[in-house]
């Protein structure tokens, strides 16, 4: 067993989990104890250019809507805490409109998370890692964009706590952001991308 094989046999508190990643430089999910690489060797591929450029059109197109809204807007570099103390991530994008959220590495309150699908991240995407969202508190939208397709699915909690979805499917569809008072057309989402047409087998 290599030496970097070994740091993920153990378990961690929270702290040690801190150090890690300020040691070693490599972003980790972290779930009750356990670490899980997110880069390098023995985390996930990189991701593509598309998949980045994705995330840089969200990213812009969120800050061109909320203005001065006072929200803050951070993209995968950027920690999340889904359950403070025992699970932390890094969505691709993460809005928190909270003042008092100013831990300098972690966000606590978001309010928007978006996540761009790659075809090794998708069922998760959709499934166990959007059941841990709807866990935090301040969440009222979590949102799916497909790197492969024009495709935006975009899941609000209701007034009852259930989530209910939208999916889009045209260029000329508007992903509408109720909590931030703006909208994102999907034109401004897939600016650059290359999407191939659709076929059957798809």
């Amino acid at each position: 067993m290599s030496a970097a094989q070994s740091i993920y046999q153990r378990r961690y508190t929270v702290e040690e989990y801190f150090t890690l990643e300020e040691q070693t430089g490599i972003r980790h999910e972290f779930f009750q104890g356990e670490v899980f690489p997110l880069d390098g060797p023995e985390g996930m591929a990189g991701g593509t250019k598309q998949h980045n450029r994705l995330i840089q059109n969200c990213t812009f197109g969120l800050r061109a809507g909320i203005g001065e809204r006072g929200c803050e807007i951070y993209t995968e570099n950027v920690r999340l805490a889904l359950a403070a103390g025992e699970h932390y991530n890094y969505p691709d994008v993460v809005v928190s409109c909270d003042p008092q959220d100013d831990d300098p590495r972690t966000v606590h309150s978001p309010v928007v998370i978006m996540e761009v699908l790659s075809r090794s991240t998708e069922a998760r995407d959709r499934g166990w890692k959007f059941e841990q969202c709807q866990l935090i508190p301040s969440l009222q939208q979590y949102v799916l964009v497909s790197q492969y397709r024009v495709l935006v699915d975009s899941f609000v909690r209701t007034d009852h706590g259930t989530w209910e979805l939208t999916s889009l499917r045209k260029l000329t569809d508007v992903l509408l952001l109720p909590t931030l008072q703006s909208q994102l057309p999907l034109a401004e989402i897939y600016r650059g991308i290359n999407i191939p047409p659709l076929r059957l087998a798809d």
